[in-house]
């Protein structure tokens, strides 16, 4: 799927960035680097995976948004008193959470809290785009210094 996606330059960086920001599990890190390392231009890409990922971010906030507490009671059995508490932990940061949605896995959660709780939709898409315009520019300043080398790189 990434090579499919790979092969149709800054849109299939655009479409994989998006479906990255969801729940579908792969990294749009892999694409943003394979059409770098077909010589696009690093600000075109950085543009394309920084607007698509948003908007999958957003998408995952919007199906949020659409939850019921009713129904994850009745359907998860998840106890209203549960959701209280994860209402006050996801209140005490606020929008400011959603600059940090780009991390995988939890980030798709949190969008979805951030929907769910109705949390500030203007902040959280500005701090959602931030978040992950800064995300996407470390990226490829980091494979614009260690090239394809990047991915040898290991912390341990």
């Amino acid at each position: 799927m990434i090579e499919l996606l790979q092969s149709y330059g800054l849109v299939g960086l655009f479409v994989g960035s998006f479906l990255a920001a969801t729940v579908v599990p792969f990294s749009s890190e892999v694409i943003l680097t394979g059409v770098l390392i077909a010589d696009v231009n690093p600000v075109f890409a950085f543009f394309c995976a920084t607007f698509g990922n948003w908007l999958g971010g957003m998408t995952s906030y919007y199906f949020g948004r659409l939850g019921k507490w009713d129904l994850l009671e009745k359907w998860f059995r998840v106890k209203e008193e549960t959701l209280i508490k994860q209402k006050a932990r996801v209140a005490k940061y606020g929008s400011l959470l959603a600059f940090v949605t780009w991390m995988p896995i939890l980030g798709d959660v949190i969008s979805i809290a951030l929907g769910f709780y109705r949390i500030d939709f203007v902040k959280s898409s500005i701090f959602m785009l931030l978040g992950r315009a800064l995300r996407f520019a470390t990226w490829i300043f980091l494979f614009h210094i260690l090239g394809e080398q990047l991915f040898e790189v290991s912390i341990f």
